[in-house]
């Protein structure tokens, strides 16, 4: 069962990379698109890491430090 599955979808991405070829596409366009994608994933996450630093600060509040440790 797991081989034909995999044989499905092998034919599947030769039938959906012929689709995309005929359509007008080529692969070093689809190269750069696959990368531009990493770049704008790693934006995202970096956006999203700030905005969860920001909620995390206001949830919690912000600690407030003290330059002289606390006397016994």
């Amino acid at each position: 069962m797991a081989l034909l599955s995999l044989i499905i979808s092998i034919l599947a991405l030769i039938v959906a990379y012929l689709a995309y070829t005929k359509s007008g596409g080529s692969v070093e366009e689809m190269k750069r698109k696959v990368e531009d994608l990493g770049v704008t994933t790693e934006s995202l996450r970096r956006k999203t890491a700030d905005i969860l630093e920001n909620l995390e600060k206001k949830i919690r509040g912000e600690e407030i430090k003290s330059e002289d440790p606390p006397r016994k």
